[in-house]
């Protein structure tokens, strides 16, 4: 296998995937149960290993020596590992908090054991705000993670709904970036993605979050949240390409609005983009042209995605060395708190 060499630059990849075995065996009890609320988690999950003795399942459940030599042979310095989605979001309140909190532990764990290699980010169960805040703030303060993962709708349901907000609170009072992973269109939006089979990185999971992303902008939630963080991957799941469009088209603001802002502020101010999955040039380019250097980050999208040729391919990017060394390395520490 090839492996590449150092830059003069770590190469921090944000948007890395892991899961606990505890979780997959409980989303094989819902697969079985065959949810009709949760179409899309069945139909991208429905051959899951729950023992993890498949190649893919156990690259997902491993935090050790063979994630760190996979990360070796790539380049890969530090990875910042997020639950794989749908994470904890199909299950019932109870069942989701205890499951992110127990994952929460299990990835301190394995930073406490890789403190130069990995950082982690919180995993939340945003079918109780209330407590999904308070796991922010163990998470953060007590377990040493330095973010949030938010695999997108929870049964169907968006954070651009303001029974969420709290978590957006701890978020921005703990300066923690949520990260918003795609996953399989919502149970109102999957229908004809399904029926023609691009429900997946294809178009289904770009268009999911790039609805959420704007949901939340239309929402409000920036105007109330001034500091929060918002972070989306494979390239801004087609936002910043469409960002002259949206300003153009974006809803009429009510009269009772705190701000008239268009979109691209919003994006500008408060969302970092990765290209997690997108190792193609004109993307990076095109982000950081839109919305600037400091707000484009290195992922790799491990181990969905694992090509060593790709980080060739980004380390020569035609940027200069200082945007490049932003691009892999200091965007992400100054983000994470690194």
């Amino acid at each position: 296998m090839p492996t590449v060499a150092p830059a003069g630059y770590k190469r921090i990849a944000t948007e890395e995937a892991w899961g606990p075995i505890e979780i997959f065996r409980e989303w094989k009890r819902v697969l079985d149960s065959n949810p009709a609320d949760e179409p899309g988690f069945v139909a991208l999950w429905r051959n899951l290993d729950p023992a993890g003795t498949t190649g893919f399942t156990a690259r997902l459940t491993d935090l050790g020596p063979n994630r760190i030599a996979a990360m070796d042979a790539a380049g890969i310095d530090i990875q910042v590992l997020c639950l794989t989605a749908p994470g904890v979001q199909v299950f019932d309140a109870d069942t989701g908090t205890a499951l992110a909190a127990d994952s929460n532990d299990q990835l301190a764990e394995a930073c406490r054991n890789y403190p130069d290699r990995y950082v982690g980010m919180t995993a939340v169960a945003p079918q109780d705000p209330r407590r999904a805040a308070r796991e922010i703030e163990r998470g953060i303060q007590t377990l040493g993670l330095k973010g949030v993962i938010i695999n997108s709708h929870t049964k169907g349901e968006y954070l651009s709904d303001e029974k969420f907000w709290e978590i957006f609170e701890a978020a921005e009072a703990f300066d923690a970036p949520i990260y918003i992973h795609p996953r399989a269109p919502s149970p109102g939006m999957i229908g004809p993605f399904a029926e023609h089979d691009m429900h997946r990185g294809d178009l289904g999971f770009g268009v999911e979050v790039a609805f959420h992303t704007q949901a939340i902008i239309y929402a409000g939630v920036f105007d109330r949240f001034p500091d929060l963080k918002v972070v989306i991957g494979h390239g801004g799941e087609g936002i910043p390409y469409n960002l002259y469009r949206i300003d153009r088209t974006h809803p009429v603001r009510r009269p009772d609005d705190r701000s008239n802002e268009l979109p691209s502020y919003y994006l500008r101010r408060n969302i970092f983009v990765t290209n997690s999955g997108v190792a193609w040039a004109p993307m990076v380019l095109f982000a950081q042209q839109v919305l600037g250097v400091d707000r484009v980050l290195y992922a790799m999208d491990y181990p969905y995605q694992y090509d060593i040729e790709e980080v060739h391919a980004m380390d020569a990017l035609p940027i200069s060395y200082e945007d490049k060394k932003k691009f892999f390395q200091t965007n992400a520490e100054r983000l994470f708190h690194l």
